[in-house]
């Protein structure tokens, strides 16, 4: 089968689209042939490399999966050739007391599919048959499996992390990839005011259709000042800082006195300098948050078919093409999610 694929870590110089071996489902997996499958930036950072992260190579991301029952090992019920479905991308090989307690994002064995393991950037993909959902015939195979993550990612570091409430403010840094555009729905079914901050009038118009309330173009304004002016020097209750060390300092002076950041990427670097006496001083939370449970991704499947959350697509490239789709999430010029078709 094709694959979009490295042999070893570095830049998008070592993607190479050629044919790799075909996976074969064990017991209890399923074999799934790949009709869509999203980009995140987390493809980008597993191509880089980080330490500790071991790899069989070639290696291959992608974990936003939709596509077809192709095939099913020994002991799988419940599904067969044909079958419409998504897959959630976490993995738990060990039970401990993360899992017990429902936490498994939380656990040192966490993995995921596409990053610890060969993801969807090929023809085919074997998984754990317990980590199949069906999709709705309604849908097609790139709307089904562009929110996936992002969704999931948002709806954990919202809800379940942060705590939102409804009456709460939320700024959400950055409008265009697609953990900000899930946010923003997310924090607007929570009965929160939602601010944004935007790289371009464009994109700030893109996040208000979205249903943010208050949009702010960084092009044009001093976006922390700019957002003191907006909440009358309080700030907000909740920051959503994804970028990292070139907003994080910024985004501590936005949140309000008892105010929480929530952080899940890095997308301008991981090492960011913070002033400590911003913490202490308005007594500020920064929480972590990484991917859901095997629940979270009911939750948000079931809010994604019933069309409550909507699904932002940019573009829809071959994957053959797919390298120039890394290379726009890169630049940051999408809003919404870049789908590889094989």
């Amino acid at each position: 089968m094709k694959a979009l694929c490295f042999h070893q870590h570095g830049n998008l110089d070592v993607l190479r689209y050629e044919d790799v071996a075909d996976p074969v489902p064990e017991k209890g997996e399923v074999l799934i042939e790949v009709k869509a499958c999203a980009l995140n930036h987390l493809d980008l950072w597993v191509m880089r490399g980080w330490p500790g992260l071991d790899l069989e190579m070639p290696h291959w991301g992608g974990s936003d999966i939709a596509g077809v029952v192709a095939g099913v090992g020994e002991g799988v019920i419940g599904w067969k050739t044909g079958d419409r479905v998504v897959i959630d991308h976490g993995l738990n090989p060990v039970e401990d007391e993360f899992t017990l307690r429902g936490e498994h994002s939380m656990s040192p064995h966490y993995m995921i599919i596409g990053e610890h393991v060969r993801g969807g950037f090929a023809r085919y993909v074997k998984v754990p048959s317990q980590n199949l959902v069906k999709m709705p015939d309604t849908l097609d195979f790139p709307q089904a499996c562009a929110p996936l993550l992002v969704t999931l990612t948002s709806w954990r570091m919202l809800i379940k992390r942060a705590g939102l409430r409804a009456g709460e403010t939320v700024l959400v840094v950055g409008a265009g990839g697609g953990v900000n555009s899930a946010s923003i729905q997310i924090a607007k079914l929570a009965g929160a005011t939602v601010y944004v901050v935007a790289g371009s009038a464009e994109k700030a118009q893109k996040a208000l259709e979205l249903g943010a309330d208050f949009a702010i173009d960084r092009s044009r304004v001093d976006w922390g000042r700019e957002l003191h002016k907006m909440t009358g020097r309080r700030g907000v209750d909740l920051v959503v800082d994804n970028v990292g060390a070139a907003t994080l300092s910024t985004s501590m002076a936005a949140a309000a006195r008892g105010g929480r950041i929530v952080i899940v990427g890095n997308t301008s670097g991981p090492v960011a300098q913070i002033d400590v006496r911003m913490i202490f001083g308005k007594q500020i939370s920064l929480i972590g948050s990484t991917m859901g449970t095997p629940n979270d991704f009911r939750t948000i499947t079931d809010l994604l078919w019933s069309g409550k959350i909507r699904t932002v697509i940019e573009e829809v490239v071959p994957l053959k093409d797919g390298k120039a789709g890394f290379e726009r999430m890169e630049r940051g010029e999408m809003f919404g999610k870049i789908v590889l078709v094989p």
